[in-house]
């Protein structure tokens, strides 16, 4: 008959489950990432040679290499070929975090996995919320800045090559107001990546709307309103998504109708 310890001890065995064990490439990786992570090794620091993380690990050198190059894809190191060269710790902040995020993001699009529905919606969970964030942090070098990128949205013809810049810069002006460097990574790569504009519709009239939905954000943004900004990023995003052309529509663009300066 069992004791109650050791039937205790059955009913816990009975939950264990077997863990795989990593290979030597993945326990390189894991200690290195780890020791980057916890500041072992500091920003711009110099990583032991290969030679010599392989006698610390144990390993072939190509194992290190192996390791190294998830590190470099993680964006966690960079290597620099030569006789002075080396692998070093990366500078890690909002900004390189945009570009991964960005490279990520692009490899996926050009796979074809991703539907403009999808980034629509995307949009929607970002932008939104940063619109009335935007309105209580922005500061007056963040307005002077959209007023800046409407003066030139207001002289440009739909079929400008600057157009989806102007319209980029835009909304990263507005995220990056928000004060949440993030968010605003997430906003800046997706309007890099993504080119949102370019799955609308190229009219006149479209163009003219944009830039004066463009304008009623800022508005709202400068007058620290922020269910107001709310609102305006709402339906500027309705407006677009009700706009939408199919990736085989093929019509010509047409020339945008200035926007007259008085709209503000």
């Amino acid at each position: 008959m069992r004791t109650n310890a050791a039937a205790d001890a059955v009913g816990v065995s009975d939950g264990f489950r077997p863990e795989p064990v990593m290979r030597p490439r993945q326990q390189v990786e894991a200690q290195l990432r780890a020791a980057i992570l916890s500041g072992v090794f500091g920003r711009g620091e110099r990583f032991p040679s290969e030679a010599k993380l392989a006698e610390q690990f144990q390993v072939s050198r190509a194992t290190i290499r192996e390791a190294l190059r998830a590190l470099v894809s993680a964006g966690l190191i960079s290597t620099v070929p030569g006789a002075s060269g080396g692998s070093f710790v990366t500078y890690l902040d909002h900004h390189k975090l945009g570009e991964l995020v960005s490279e990520r993001l692009n490899n996926t699009l050009e796979l074809g996995s991703i539907r403009y529905d999808e980034v629509a919606e995307f949009r929607n969970m970002l932008e939104i919320p940063v619109a009335r964030l935007a309105a209580v942090n922005r500061t007056e070098a963040h307005l002077t800045r959209l007023h800046d990128i409407i003066e030139r949205e207001k002289y440009a013809s739909v079929d400008d090559p600057e157009v989806p810049n102007f319209n980029a810069e835009f909304h990263g002006v507005v995220a990056d107001a928000s004060g949440n460097r993030l968010v605003a990574t997430f906003v800046a790569a997706l309007h890099r990546v993504a080119h949102p504009l370019g799955f609308i519709e190229t009219s006149e009239e479209v163009g003219r709307d944009a830039v004066r939905h463009h304008i009623a954000i800022v508005s709202a943004i400068k007058a620290q309103d922020p269910d107001l900004a709310e609102k305006r990023m709402t339906q500027h995003l309705e407006y677009l998504r009700e706009h939408v052309t199919p990736p085989a529509d093929s019509r010509p663009r047409r020339k945008a109708a200035r926007v007259a300066p008085s709209a503000e």
